[in-house]
């Protein structure tokens, strides 16, 4: 999905948040709210967009975004040696 689209619906979640106090309360619904209903490939676009600088996205959404939780690693992702 084009990164434009994934910020304009973010911003749009966000702006339903507005009327609530920016407080990381408020971040974490709307992070719940991506968590819930947002694919994870949708989640992890918006999550490299954040992380090269969250063009367009307001501020509040940005911080949500960041409050995403990543995708766990598989064993095949992950470097450690395995516990035996």
């Amino acid at each position: 999905m084009h990164i434009d689209y994934l910020v304009k619906m973010a911003n749009d979640i966000g702006q339903f948040f507005a009327v609530y106090p920016d407080t990381p309360e408020t971040e974490q619904e709307i992070a719940g709210h991506l968590q819930r209903f947002w694919s994870p490939d949708m989640r992890a676009t918006l999550q490299a967009h954040v992380a090269q600088g969250g063009a367009g996205l307001q501020p509040l959404v940005a911080r949500a975004v960041l409050r995403l939780q990543r995708p766990a690693a598989t064993a095949q992702d992950d470097p450690s040696p395995a516990v035996r």
